[in-house]
């Protein structure tokens, strides 16, 4: 589907024109239009909130400058500079778009299109100084004549001051100095003296009593430094002339260049007015198919001037849509309600989308690729050519009748208004049936009541209406789909100040010739403000109660964390508790590591033991009250339930519930016995046997005494300590241990060497290994140190 040409009057009626206004002061240079644009807007916007933009400040249109240079022509200093600067602001760009490739892939496929002349650059800018003018450093040529041109004025000065310092010649003058004439060096000599001061006369003062000569002696230096100014000037044009040319011999690149660097800027100018308005992409779809879906949309300009005056939030955002199988929405309700906004949002939105821009809506809206738009908006009246209000407009309706077609969409505010209600309404929906026959899709604001019946009557026409606070006697601007809405004359005039008792007669006046439809409307409303009204109490009665639930949950809350911090503290305390009794194992060991005496070794055997064995019951005891205390709460101990005493760890049978004082009587095996309410957990299962709380199988026996049961003894060795050795020094000692027991006739060897890091134990074991003197290497037993020991049995 091709896009058509949207006729002037459509912009203006919509404000186009303001809105490319906007666009453009966010632009950084004057560059084309882009077509189809939305991703790479997308994309800008993604830089934009990472703090990031395509660099181009210093980007120009160069293109008349470029079309000269590549027609030969000689460029002007500040052209060439400028050119510098656009060849600098498209590498810079080509550098950051390929290097956020990633993030930005419409970007770095646009900048690769983008020339490279920095050489040209660096060329052009070493040439000038920041006026424009041409360095010295431009050729050695110029460099030479320049300093000559310097030599000249120094000497031709150095003289002027000698003659200035000569008496007689000072009285020949009106006044001690010379100026410059013409390029030529003069003093101011009385007319009387013309004879005696023989020279060249350049000018006169007005009264001709003053004659400006230069000197016959400085003619020929005035001269050769006309000469050498000549030359230099040669020079000049050569140097700017060879730079026009290089310039000229990439003027087309440089051209796209400034294309593709207007495109870039386009679009982030698109995206800085999208992060004003808060925009969204839409959906596109084909308009002879789809029909537009506006959530939330805003009025563009409306958000400008809010956010321009500090109330960005103060807009009001409406849902428009044309639902299918409607090719038409007809917008009624009070004057100065909004109903002219709104299809004009709806207008500009779909010229945005033309044109490649977000929309002032929320994000999924959905608009269709109108191939134009008309648009019948505003007072058309103009005396000068004799058309009344009425009669432009039906001028604008039948053009918009003959032009209008599929894929186009249709705006026309108050349609055929200025006249009698009556063939008004005729008129209207004649032409309204005209557009949707022909495939337009038509928005139309009204006060007629015949079209807000046909929006009722007919599939063809949707209705929407602008709310009324009959409360206030104030538009509250609210748009509702599938609603008609009434006009409230008489409530906006006694709004705007109309006098109390013309209001009061015109409702008497119009007594009871309301229209059925107008009385309809009427109940309509009052109904739909008192809902309004319970909605809101039954609001806010929903919020309280949900903050009352969330004060409930929030106490829920930190009762447990209480709970858990308690239980954590207790927990503490048992692992500090453990860690003690380890320390006391630890110092046990190493005490028997020291002294091991036979009677001390079964003591400490025996008391490590009883440690660890109460450590772990500890432990379990704890773990298991934990979890009982979790899986019990909430649930109640009535008479039958299965306990467990929390402190005892013993089950039982609750025989009577709770009594006062939070007692509860329980059978314990053979023990009937009242227990506190706190220390008794109840069990999701029926209590064990009457004595499995106290009575012991003969294996449970046994094991007991197996646990309790002193280690066999064993006659001590002293071990050889080899702690804080390094390794060849550790190995030395024990070839010398080895050599030693060996002598004694001893039948083994303990090597101390703790556990560090685990290299000095790894080099023993393994030297113990390959020793001929070791018939087996193995980790010492608990009684022995553990794997801090290592014990070498000897060969015979």
């Amino acid at each position: 589907m091709l896009l058509g040409v949207v006729n002037d009057k459509a912009l203006a009626d919509l404000g186009w024109s303001s809105l490319c206004s906007e666009l453009a002061l966010r632009a950084r240079t004057p560059m084309e239009e882009a077509a189809r644009r939305l991703a790479r807007v997308e994309e800008a916007r993604e830089l934009r909130r990472l703090d990031r933009e395509v660099p181009l400040a210093d980007a120009l249109d160069m293109r008349p400058a470029l079309g000269r240079a590549a027609r030969e022509g000689t460029l002007e200093p500040q052209e060439l500079l400028a050119i510098a600067r656009l060849i600098r602001a498209a590498a810079g760009a080509r550098r950051f778009c390929l290097a956020l490739r990633e993030r930005v892939p419409i970007h770095a496929e646009l900048a690769e299109t983008l020339s490279d002349f920095e050489p040209l650059a660096h060329e052009l800018e070493r040439a000038f100084d920041a006026a424009g003018k041409l360095l010295d450093t431009a050729s050695p040529l110029l460099a030479e004549l320049r300093e000559r041109s310097r030599g000249l004025h120094r000497g031709i000065k150095a003289r002027l001051e000698e003659m200035l310092k000569d008496e007689e010649v000072v009285g020949m003058l009106r006044d001690a100095y010379y100026s410059v004439r013409g390029d030529r060096y003069v003093v101011p000599l009385r007319a009387e003296h013309k004879a005696h001061l023989p020279g060249i006369v350049h000018n006169a003062s007005g009264s001709g009593q003053t004659l400006f000569v230069e000197p016959q002696e400085l003619v020929e230096l005035g001269n050769q430094l006309t000469i050498a100014d000549a030359s230099a000037l040669e020079e000049e044009q050569r140097i700017l002339g060879e730079l026009s040319g290089a310039v000229g011999r990439r003027a087309d690149a440089l051209a796209r260049d400034v294309d593709t660097l207007g495109t870039l800027d386009e679009t982030l100018a698109g995206a800085r007015l999208a992060d004003e308005l808060s925009a969204s992409p839409p959906r596109l779809g084909n308009a002879s198919m789809e029909s537009f879906q506006l959530s939330a949309v805003r009025h563009p300009l409306l958000v400008l001037q809010m956010n321009a005056r500090g109330r960005g939030g103060s807009v009001i955002a409406n849902d428009v849509e044309l639902p299918p199988p409607a090719r038409a929405l007809v917008v009624s309700g009070p004057n100065a309600g909004g109903k002219t906004v709104t299809i004009t949002a709806v207008g500009l939105a779909a010229l945005m989308t033309r044109a490649g821009l977000p929309v002032a809506a929320a994000e999924g809206s959905r608009m269709p690729l109108y191939r134009t738009v008309y648009t019948a908006i505003g007072d058309e009246g103009d005396l000068s050519r004799d058309l009344s209000t009425f009669t432009a407009h039906l001028t604008a309706l039948r053009h918009i009748l003959e032009a209008a077609g599929p894929g186009t969409l249709v705006l026309i505010d108050e349609i055929a208004a200025d006249t009698d209600p009556r063939e008004g309404a005729a008129i209207a929906a004649a032409a309204l049936e005209k557009l949707v026959g022909a495939g337009a899709q038509v928005l139309i604001t009204t006060h007629l009541e015949e079209l807000k019946a046909l929006a009722l009557s007919d599939e063809r026409f949707a209705s929407a209406s602008v709310g009324f606070d009959v409360d206030k006697l104030a538009p509250t601007y609210r748009l509702r789909m599938g609603e008609v809405g009434r006009s409230s004359a008489i409530e906006i005039a006694a709004r705007v100040g109309l006098p109390a008792e013309v209001c009061a007669r015109a409702k008497e006046i119009l007594g009871g010739g309301s229209s059925a439809l107008a009385s309809a409307l009427e109940r309509l409303e009052a109904e739909r403000a008192a809902a309004s009204r319970a909605r809101a109490e039954a609001e806010a009665l929903r919020k309280s109660l949900v903050g009352e639930r969330e004060a409930l949950q929030a106490e829920a809350l930190a009762l447990r964390a209480a709970e858990r911090e308690v239980r954590s503290g207790a927990r503490a305390e048992l692992v500090e508790d453990l860690a003690r009794r380890r320390q006391q194992i630890a110092e046990m060991v190493a005490q028997l590591q020291a002294a091991p005496a036979l009677a001390r070794a079964v003591e400490a055997q025996q008391q490590i033991g009883r440690l660890e064995a109460e450590a772990e019951r500890e432990g379990a005891r704890e773990n298991v009250r934990a979890e009982e205390r979790e899986a019990a709460q909430g649930r109640e101990i009535r008479a039958g339930a299965a306990v467990r005493h929390a402190r005892l760890g013993v089950e039982g049978t609750v025989i009577e519930g709770e009594e006062e004082g939070g007692q509860v009587l329980v059978q314990m095996g053979p023990l009937r016995t009242k227990v506190a309410r706190e220390d008794l957990v109840p069990l999701s299962r029926k209590a064990k046997g009457a004595a499995a709380g106290f009575r012991k199988t003969a294996r449970e026996k046994i094991a007991r005494a197996e646990a309790v049961r002193a280690a066999p003894a064993s006659t001590a060795i002293r071990p050889l300590d080899v702690r804080g050795l390094r390794v060849d020094e550790a190995l030395r000692a024990l070839e010398e241990e080895l050599d030693r027991r060996l002598r004694e006739g001893a039948e083994e060897v303990q090597v101390l060497h703790g556990h560090g890091s685990g290299a000095l134990k790894a080099a023993i074991r393994e030297h113990l290994a390959r020793s001929p003197y070791v018939r087996k290497a193995r980790a010492g037993a608990s009684h022995e140190g553990g794997d801090g020991v290592t014990v070498a049995e000897l060969r015979e």
